[in-house]
């Protein structure tokens, strides 16, 4: 099989000729038909994450090793005792699996496991034409959903689902959206969807606030804006019970936390990175929960298609590329080129 490696961290990714493996057991190989590029695929192709002043966060990862964690393809190949697919079925993957035996595990919270095994990540992942995917509960069949959309609701649209729940219950006006990237567009959608309302989105770039717009936000504000605050304290009569940050940065954090009502969550999902600074009285007199929230659950997964396959999630905008573009599209990624998502195409 063909598969796009990083050699090491931060170079340029190769295209590699690789064995194509065979599944034993409950295994499915899956040939990849497109892979969406997550912001999160910049980190890990830098082999980091910033943890501010200085510092990061270096990951354990294989050398070399291949990205990809919104996969959506094809079933070519089952293992003789995978139950419940079968060859030619077009499925979405589940890619945040876990170690299925340690304690966070066996709650359904595979996502947390500190031991685990995630596709484009530790394991070969969707910038190859074939993956290995360990089990046929990791697969999700969509209905009617574009090749070039599907496999984001694997990450960018749990992500947001995920995320959102932590922030509920909601009221009108109440939920702010700071980041309208992938997963910020992904996260007004499921706001609709999923919680019947419009959110409040916040951003510095104007073409991803239009773009908020026509996907349904309620209002958008720039926060280099200077009465931005205000404008937002207006708009929800200081009555903010979330917000959800999709950025992850000091700057965002330090603007958004401060739009919340007493009581207020602050959920933070982006990995943008940078430390926490923020005046420590002003949490226990303000009563405001700051709350780390990492892609979703299986539960959430299947909970988010549910809502997919039942139509109510409308689609965001994706550009499509083809996979052999793969080191550009990181590149345009990196500098905010794109606006919605991207989705690398295979042969």
């Amino acid at each position: 099989m063909k598969a796009y490696q990083v050699p090491s961290p931060g170079q340029p990714l190769e295209l590699n000729e690789l064995n194509t493996p065979k599944p034993a057991g409950h295994e499915v190989l899956v040939k990849t038909i497109a892979c969406g590029l997550c912001h999160s695929d910049v980190h890990i192709h830098e082999g980091a994450f910033n943890l501010g002043n200085g510092n990061k966060l270096q990951l354990p990862l294989p050398s070399p090793y291949t990205l990809g964690h919104e996969i959506f393809g094809e079933i070519v190949q089952l293992g003789e005792d995978a139950r419940d697919v079968v060859i030619g079925d077009q499925v979405i993957v589940y890619p945040w699996i876990g170690c299925g035996s340690c304690s966070i595990c066996t709650t359904g919270e595979e996502h947390l496991c500190n031991a685990g095994q995630v596709l484009g990540v530790f394991k070969t992942g969707g910038f190859a034409d074939h993956v290995l995917v360990p089990h046929s509960k990791y697969l999700f069949k969509p209905n009617n959903i574009p090749a070039h959309l599907a496999g984001s609701y694997a990450c960018s649209g749990l992500t947001a689902y995920s995320a959102l729940k932590k922030g509920a219950p909601y009221h009108n006006n109440s939920m702010i959206i700071i980041g309208a990237g992938g997963v910020g567009m992904m996260g007004i959608q499921i706001a609709k969807a999923a919680f019947d309302i419009n959110p409040i989105v916040v951003d510095v770039d104007q073409a991803k606030l239009d773009a908020a717009l026509e996907q349904g936000a309620f209002a958008v504000i720039n926060p280099a804006q200077e009465d931005a605050l205000m404008k937002i304290l207006e708009i929800t009569g200081g009555e903010a019970s979330a917000a959800i940050d999709f950025v992850g940065s000091e700057q965002s954090v330090g603007f958004g936390i401060n739009t919340l009502a007493k009581g207020g969550k602050y959920i933070i999902v982006g990995l943008f990175g940078g430390e926490l600074k923020l005046p420590l009285p002003l949490i226990p007199i303000m009563e405001r929960k700051i709350i780390g929230s990492y892609v979703g659950s299986p539960q959430d997964m299947k909970e988010l298609m549910e809502l997919v396959n039942a139509g109510k999630v409308d689609p965001i905008p994706v550009e499509q590329r083809p996979i052999s573009n793969v080191n550009n599209a990181l590149s345009d990624l990196k500098e905010g080129k794109v606006l919605g998502r991207l989705s690398l195409i295979h042969d």
